[in-house]
């Protein structure tokens, strides 16, 4: 028997989603088109919506992310439109200390009525904290899971008992109070690949986030996993994985993939090549494998994240393969064109996975999102 899946959509809260690309669509972020998807993905079933946060793009004749929303304060909107779907946003835990975290977190769990979580995120790209003074050196490259251990027990302590008075390295709490203290557990994302991330996320996160890797390889991640399954064994704690996939389909495996071909071949190369070059300034930490896939020159065109490319029916058989691995909980998945990837997800694939059997009366077409 298949297990069943989790799935969540990673919006595009950057202009242009996930492919750097002149060949691919191209648009602006906006909280219009973001609530379509999110209400969309609402409506055939998805399990959550998450949102990144990126502080600065990449350039580009695509001017690829340049263009961006704020996570928490969409996901708030988005709480407040949503009545089923659970929402998580990122912070970016260098520009915003944590007992600010948990009092955003704690009114977005209240306009969502216990559907909100968190995924912490530590930096990786320079440019995007010392425009704004605040880089703390290069240093900090090889410390970063320290400072983010901290910051997370005061998340932690707040929401569980609307107090901290941790005194750490890097934060000195002085009875620090919260109040009101979210009515749901709090869950946390993270998406460190490295030996420290993942010691990190099996410590204190609730699920890891991993990248697909390849074209149509479903199961390739399947490393990352048992190595977060390996951590996990130190700290007893159920931690599970959530993979990253880019979702490309068609009527047939053929025209699914020209438009590949078509993305690739309208690589925006300018932009690759920031992406390279900030990918490789952690010269620290052993950079997590995340980093690095995404810099890689191979399929940069979408920062390199797995892709399932194919008709309907492969991408659904493609899908089932993926919960296969075991510790795999689910998959966030992008599509290059998000409204029309989403019906056709919900209308087209969904309905031919085992895994999403227990998903009954969201397969119809949504007549209205507004």
């Amino acid at each position: 028997m298949t297990q069943a899946m989790n799935i969540g959509v990673f919006i595009p809260i950057g202009n242009n989603g996930w492919l750097l690309s002149e060949n691919a669509p191209q648009y602006k972020p906006s909280f219009d088109l973001n609530k379509q998807i999110t209400l969309k993905a609402e409506h055939y079933g998805f399990d959550f919506a998450l949102s990144m946060i990126k502080l600065r793009g990449f350039g580009g004749k695509t001017e690829f992310w340049d263009h961006n929303l704020e996570s928490f304060t969409l996901m708030a909107g988005l709480a407040a439109v949503t009545s089923r779907i659970k929402l998580y946003a990122t912070a970016p835990t260098l520009c915003l200390p944590p007992a600010i975290v948990a009092r955003m977190a704690s009114t977005i769990d209240s306009i969502s009525n216990g559907r909100f979580g968190i995924n912490l995120v530590t930096g990786w790209q320079r440019p995007e904290y010392s425009q704004m003074g605040l880089w703390p050196g290069d240093e900090y490259f090889g410390r970063r899971y320290e400072y983010l251990s901290e910051y997370a027990q005061i998340l932690r302590e707040l929401w569980e008992t609307g107090r901290s008075d941790l005194k750490g390295e890097f934060f000195q709490m002085e009875d620090c109070r919260l109040s009101p203290r979210p009515q749901a557990e709090m869950k946390i994302i993270c998406a460190g690949q490295s030996a420290a991330g993942m010691a990190f996320t099996a410590t204190y996160a609730d699920y890891n986030f991993c990248f697909g890797k390849g074209v149509n390889t479903p199961t390739a991640f399947a490393p990352t996993v048992e190595r977060l399954e390996e951590a996990k064994a130190k700290t007893g704690r159920d931690v599970s994985s959530y993979v990253l996939f880019m979702i490309i389909s068609d009527e047939t495996d053929e025209a699914a993939r020209a438009k590949w071909e078509h993305y690739k071949a309208g690589a925006d190369e300018e932009a690759i090549a920031w992406l390279g070059l900030q990918g490789a300034a952690d010269t620290k930490s052993g950079a997590d494998t995340n980093i690095r896939q995404m810099a890689d020159p191979t399929s940069a065109v979408n920062i390199n994240m797995g892709t399932l490319v194919g008709s309907y029916a492969t991408v659904a058989a493609l899908l089932d393969e993926v919960v296969s691995v075991p510790g795999t909980g689910g998959v966030l998945l992008t599509f290059d064109d998000f409204l029309k990837g989403l019906d056709d997800f919900g209308t087209r694939i969904q309905p031919l996975m085992r895994s999403r059997r227990h998903i009954a009366g969201a397969s119809g077409p949504l007549a209205e999102v507004a």
